[in-house]
């Protein structure tokens, strides 16, 4: 009998290996290479065992996503707890994550492929609002005003001009820029 037999199962910890191979890949290599026989070749877990947790492709796409959304759901409540003003508080911390991809490199190259794939796949689009939508619901009394609105508007342009690499945002416009945008969140 071989030790597979006796080895303790750890599905979660083989799930976010997947996970994180499927990131890697798509990073590395653009999102189409995040097949499922690549997944399970860069993990080494047998294709029967990442069917097991993502039975196709779109469901392993849908879990990147899904645990990318995860982590930047983490990454502005640390923001937020943070930032002692209520009025302005999620947006200033969206803004914040949005321009904190640029400095980390894994992070934004993960989410520069799920951005080209959000414009072509609908059912991510749809996610993408829905996450967008609950938020704006959940922080309606401290971020709905004119002002707030226009800060997201502009992280979105933020991070999509990062994204292409369309404009040289560096240094200290980036930084007044940002400064900016965070005082249009107080008003």
């Amino acid at each position: 009998m071989s030790n597979a037999h006796h080895r303790k199962k750890q599905p979660a910890l083989v799930r976010q290996q997947l996970l994180d191979v499927a990131a890697r890949l798509a990073a590395s290599e653009g999102m189409a290479a995040v097949t499922l026989d690549a997944v399970s070749a860069a993990s080494s877990v047998s294709k029967g065992g990442l069917l097991h947790h993502f039975p196709t492709k779109n469901a392993l796409l849908d879990a990147l996503f899904e645990s990318l959304l995860e982590k930047f759901d983490a990454d502005i409540e640390e923001l937020m707890r943070g930032d002692p003003l209520p009025q302005g508080r999620f947006t200033r911390a969206y803004l914040r994550a949005v321009s904190g991809l640029k400095e980390r490199p894994d992070d934004s190259r993960s989410w520069t492929q799920v951005t080209i794939a959000l414009l072509a796949e609908p059912r991510l689009r749809l996610r993408w609002r829905q996450w967008v939508q609950a938020r704006a619901e959940e922080y309606i009394g401290t971020d709905s005003s004119l002002d707030a609105q226009v800060v997201r508007f502009a992280a979105d342009g933020l991070w999509f001009a990062d994204t292409l690499e369309s404009h040289d945002i560096n240094g200290v416009l980036r930084r007044d820029l940002i400064d900016r945008l965070v005082e249009l969140t107080g008003k």
